[in-house]
């Protein structure tokens, strides 16, 4: 990462950009505060470390500015201070630095200061990216509503459940929940590259239509893919990247766009696919009426093997009463009556083929 030092002193300049060379960053320095700003505005560094006894403008005041200016990126600034004194680190703070060091700080302690920085603008460069891609989706689907609120916290529940099956406490921990969370609403952002026509479609897609629509797995796995070469750091990008791609697979290799099966399928998209799955049976969509919650159970219950993990099913008879509460709780459209007849009887809806699950996903096939 970039990082601008700016410093009175030369013999402390050098020292401290051969310190933070050595951590592997690169460094471009200033001698007074009004060079700082400038160089600041030129090259946007993600790190200003900047002693608060500036000539032209003082530390303080050059933190307030790059506070002022502040963008979409975030800049961790550091200053350094004559001492530990209670004043002058509350001044640091207030004027809008980040963290602060004394000047004669050791090479330790700098490390830490940066790893820290790091990952504070990893974090918020993370959520920002996955809130804004996620958001790019729901605008091109007006019938989404509130789906991407209900995705991620139906597969929070789930993987939280799961998380207390042993044979998955060695791949579901803390991290993988709190990023199933995040990532889980960029599933269909792939739709961005959907026609109007074929997207937005009241009625029956024909068989060339729906082929379209299934490209939205590839159009969106190649976009993060794109992401996480520009920024390799990202590594959160993974996880996005198996959802996206693969929410669409089936248990039993019938499914979209590799015709993986099993555990081929990576956990976070089988976790997603069930979330995806219920949400779509109960919410409202230009094609179809809602679900109640019990025939979009007793569907998800047929599919155990065939088209879902079985473990996942389980873990959503477990977890089924919270699923509707938060149903209910992020609904955007009034409880309708079933609308089983849509795809036949109440008995037949119990054995969906693979062409009537995807005609309640992402619209009705023609051939259905």
């Amino acid at each position: 990462m970039l990082v601008l030092l700016i410093h009175p002193d030369t013999p402390t300049l050098t020292k401290l950009s051969n310190t933070i060379s050595e951590l592997g960053h690169n460094v471009v320095i200033a001698n007074n505060g009004i060079e700082g700003l400038a160089q600041y505005r030129k090259l946007n560094p993600k790190f200003v470390i900047a002693s608060a006894q500036l000539d032209g403008i003082s530390g303080v005041e050059l933190c307030r500015a790059i506070r002022r200016r502040q963008s979409m990126n975030y800049t961790y600034l550091i200053l350094l201070t004559n001492g530990d004194e209670s004043d002058s680190i509350q001044m640091s703070i207030d004027s809008g630095a980040d963290d602060y060091l004394g000047e004669s700080f050791n090479f330790d302690t700098l490390r830490l200061r940066l790893e820290a920085g790091k990952r504070l603008i990893t974090f918020a460069g993370r959520d920002m990216m996955i809130f804004s891609l996620a958001k790019l989706a729901e605008c091109r689907d007006s019938d989404t509503g509130k789906h991407l609120d209900r995705i991620r916290e139906y597969a929070r529940l789930l993987a939280c459940e799961l998380s207390t099956y042993p044979k998955f406490e060695s791949e579901i921990d803390e991290q993988f929940i709190e990023l199933i969370y995040l990532t889980s609403p960029l599933h269909d952002i792939g739709k961005v590259g959907i026609p109007d026509a074929v997207l937005t479609k009241p009625g029956k897609l024909t068989p060339d239509e729906f082929a379209v629509m299934k490209t939205h797995t590839l159009i969106g796995g190649e976009t993060i893919r794109a992401t996480a070469n520009a920024y390799p750091e990202a590594s959160f990008l993974k996880m996005a990247m198996d959802v996206v791609l693969y929410h669409h697979e089936r248990w039993d290799g019938t499914g979209y766009p590799e015709g993986l099966a099993g555990i081929a399928i990576p956990l976070s998209a089988r976790v997603v696919a069930i979330a995806d799955v219920y949400d779509a049976l109960t919410s409202k969509r230009v094609y179809k009426s809602a679900f109640d919650h019990e025939s979009a159970s007793r569907i998800i219950f047929e599919g155990r093997g065939s088209h879902f993990d079985p473990d996942l099913v389980d873990a959503f008879v477990q977890v089924q009463d919270a699923m509707n509460q938060i149903r209910v709780s992020f609904g955007d459209f009034p409880i309708e009556d079933s609308c089983l007849e849509q795809l036949g009887s109440a008995d037949s809806a119990t054995t969906l083929t693979t062409a009537s699950f995807d005609s309640v996903l992402v619209g009705s096939v023609a051939s259905v």
